[in-house]
């Protein structure tokens, strides 16, 4: 069966994320080369300075506002199967709690979770959209609505979504995202919430990846070995269901996806047709990012993984992207905090970059 083509403003948007500048990042390794240090002393610094100077088209790149976009949906996999049991350690009635929470007056500032916490020592921004939540949340003008739907169906019987909800909540990220660009973002870091979402981020993984799903599923909140064995064979039923071909990546994740996972992939398509850098936190944001890579092969040159998180397929993810973490802190929160910490850094490199005198313009000698 051919494969559906893509709604038109989603084309558009596919076709909009063109490659990194190759000849900003050959200038920026020229840089590199007789700035005052050792050849290679700044490590993986030195690399993602000359990725940062290939997103932003020029060798001394000067990316400055930091925010993050979590988005927040249900999902009906979450719901207890007919013997009773669930796939995570919490009950989905923690999603709209913590989306209260990422919203909530504290003495330190607007939200009161970790990502809220991490985001004000970076001094990042946080936005906060509901993508599916499965209940009435409290009125806030800081919370962005583009729910479709209150959760997914259960991906286990049926297709989570269709194309079009799909599509939906892709264009709703993508806006948010251009929101944030134009209030001064220059990193972008898409996060999540939902109870229950590394299951189907791991059948999206088992699916686009070809893996056995004991590879690639994991312990997610911290599940037992009865949880992860349910988790495990909900994913098999939902990939033997047969309802979408890795050939089709928009096809997979309306199939085994996520009303956030689709909106962060919004978010991601968003900042690299804008050209701006992309932050990876962890697992689930890499399921949206197998799909746009899929869908536009250049989106990987704006796409910066924090750290490779404690999920069991995590690592193919990267690996599958041709992607190197920048630390291992075993994170597995998601919110998009591996993210926010990983902002710093690529400032840093940035600043290395643009700001270190070259050996001849400092006097050293040694350059060459």
């Amino acid at each position: 069966m051919p494969t559906p083509p893509c709604p038109p403003e989603l084309a558009a948007l596919v076709h909009a994320v063109q490659p990194a500048d190759s000849a900003a990042m050959d200038a920026a390794r020229a840089r590199q080369a007789q700035l005052t240090k050792p050849a290679g002393a700044l490590g993986d610094l030195e690399e993602l300075g000359v990725r940062l100077a290939g997103v932003f088209g020029t060798d001394r790149p000067h990316p400055r506002g930091v925010a993050v976009i979590v988005a927040a949906g249900d999902h009906g996999v979450a719901q207890p199967d007919t013997e009773g049991g669930g796939v995570s350690a919490y009950p989905p009635e923690v999603t709209p709690a913590m989306v209260a929470n990422f919203l909530a007056d504290t003495p330190a500032g607007p939200g009161g979770a970790a990502v809220n916490a991490i985001a004000r020592t970076v001094g990042a921004r946080v936005y906060v959209m509901d993508a599916g939540v499965n209940a009435d949340l409290p009125p806030s003008p800081a919370l962005v609505r583009a729910a479709v739907r209150r959760g997914t169906r259960d991906l286990r019987c049926q297709a989570a979504m269709t194309r079009e909800e799909a599509t939906t909540l892709i264009l709703a990220g993508a806006a948010l995202a251009r929101r944030a660009i134009e209030e001064g973002a220059d990193l972008i870091v898409p996060g999540e919430m939902g109870i229950g979402n590394t299951t189907p981020a791991a059948a999206m993984t088992a699916r686009l990846l070809g893996r056995d799903p004991a590879l690639v599923t994991g312990r997610g909140t911290g599940v037992d070995d009865v949880t992860l064995g349910r988790k495990v064979e909900a994913v098999r039923r939902a990939l033997a269901r047969n309802g979408s071909d890795p050939g089709d990546p928009l096809g997979v994740l309306a199939d085994l996806g996520g009303f956030e996972i689709a909106a962060m992939l919004g978010v991601m398509l968003q900042a690299a047709a804008s050209r701006r850098a992309v932050i990876l936190d962890g697992f689930v944001e890499g399921s949206a990012a197998l799909v746009g890579v899929a869908l536009a092969p250049a989106l990987r040159g704006f796409l910066f993984p924090a750290g490779e998180c404690a999920e069991v397929g995590h690592a193919p993810q990267l690996a599958h992207l041709g992607l190197r973490p920048m630390f291992r802190l075993g994170l597995r929160l998601g919110e998009g905090t591996g993210g926010v910490l990983a902002a710093p850094l690529l400032l840093a490199a940035a600043a290395t970059l643009r700001e270190m005198r070259t050996f001849a313009e400092a006097g050293v000698p040694g350059g060459g």
